[in-house]
């Protein structure tokens, strides 16, 4: 994490020696970005903590860990797949997962699904690209979001 804050304060040093008004202007929209998405992030990490404070370790692990087997894949799944949480929100919820006893696979399938499944957002894709196309798109993410849970717990030996 040091070195990406290095990189990033270097290449923002270089950025104002050649355009000062454009790097002003580029970390103003980021700051704005940053701001429109913080209420998200902050809901989650609220709502993620109570959750974790009523949930012990021993049973996030039992559903989302290595032990929870299939079970653990078709949860992560059904979260991920009702779930409208932006991106970069994701990863920090996933990090706080993993520390609280859920495992790579489960949670890349939890991502996976999150990213690429839009159960909530079905009737808006499927009124622009019709409901059979948006319900196969959301199929074979759903079937491949597995997949890649298949995969790494093969790699993780988990399986």
């Amino acid at each position: 994490m040091k070195i990406l804050f290095i990189y990033t304060l270097f290449t923002i040093l270089v950025s104002f020696i050649f355009n000062w008004k454009k790097t002003i202007d580029g970390l103003v929209m980021a700051l704005n970005l940053f701001l429109n998405i913080l209420p998200s992030f902050l809901t989650v990490l609220i709502i993620l903590a109570f959750v974790l404070a009523a949930l012990p370790k021993e049973m996030l692990a039992k559903f989302l860990g290595e032990k929870s087997g299939y079970l653990g894949f078709i949860i992560a799944a059904i979260l991920g797949s009702i779930s409208l949480i932006p991106g970069i929100v994701a990863y920090p919820l996933a990090s706080v997962l993993l520390k609280n006893g859920a495992c790579y696979p489960v949670i890349a399938v939890f991502i996976t699904t999150l990213m690429m499944v839009g159960i909530i957002t079905l009737p808006l894709a499927a009124k622009f690209f019709g409901f059979r196309v948006a319900f196969t798109r959301n199929l074979f993410s759903f079937i491949g979001a597995i997949i890649i849970g298949l995969i790494m717990a093969v790699l993780w030996g988990t399986i």
